[in-house]
């Protein structure tokens, strides 16, 4: 298997890479001539492709939602972080509610599609070395999605998990934006296998992993009065569902 995963990888990274480029001056015109609407319509098909070329490794996903959530109202999303494959399922099958990041100003640049679609589609870009600073923009970005109607997705562990092990929460950025977003719907949401996609490293690629997204209860952020207990609530029901944890 890592065998063949040799040339697949380049096979995925030719095809991941050329659709970035293809994108990137999709999202330009979208975005300067028609505006936010078409542009937020280029970066839905953006991940649809991107999850295409991840079917280049044997790939799979499947995104479990039972629960009806509201669109037209602000969602807080609230997820364990496994690899950068994490996020191209979350903008597409959560597309209606408009889906929004919180980043490490570095991915801000450099990067065709992604660096635009950061900068210019409504995510927040974050100097990690800055606390301060970026206490203040994730609260104008809290304010921005709760004033838009959008989805904000936080990975509170800070980091990616390379073992799909799950590490401890941290509530400073989930404080800051429920504090700012009161009236939000907070939707937890547990992420399996998209570890298994690194499982050699960066290069080759691991083949045949099947990406599992698990919607739980969406939870009402206005009737907790104690958000830190949420918060530990939050981690349980999340990490309760990882397999292999």
């Amino acid at each position: 298997m890592k065998l063949l995963a040799y040339p697949l990888t380049v096979l995925y990274f030719l095809c991941f890479g050329l659709t970035l480029v293809v994108f990137h001056p999709i999202q330009w015109f979208c975005f300067n001539v028609f505006g936010y609407k078409a542009h937020k319509v280029s970066v839905d098909w953006l991940q649809f492709f991107l999850m295409r070329c991840l079917n280049i490794l044997g790939t799979r996903f499947s995104f479990n939602n039972p629960h009806r959530i509201e669109v037209g109202r602000p969602v807080i999303i609230v997820a364990n972080h496994q690899s950068m494959y994490d996020i191209p399922p979350l903008i597409w099958y959560l597309r209606k509610h408009h889906v929004k990041f919180v980043s490490k100003k570095e991915l801000g640049k450099g990067i065709p599609s992604v660096s635009y679609n950061l900068r210019h589609g409504g995510s927040v870009l974050i100097d990690r070395k800055e606390p301060l600073k970026s206490i203040t923009a994730i609260k104008d970005f809290a304010k921005r999605i709760a004033k838009n109607n959008w989805a904000a997705v936080i990975f509170p562990e800070g980091t990616r998990s390379r073992t799909g092990k799950t590490k401890p929460f941290k509530a400073k950025g989930l404080l800051t934006i429920f504090a700012n977003a009161p009236e939000a719907v907070v939707l937890p949401i547990t992420i399996n296998n998209s570890w298994k996609t690194l499982r050699y490293g960066k290069f080759p690629m691991g083949l045949g992993a099947h990406i599992k997204f698990t919607v739980h209860q969406p939870l009402e952020l206005n009737t907790f009065d104690d958000k830190e207990a949420l918060i530990k609530q939050l981690e349980e029901i999340i990490t309760k569902a990882v397999i292999g944890k």
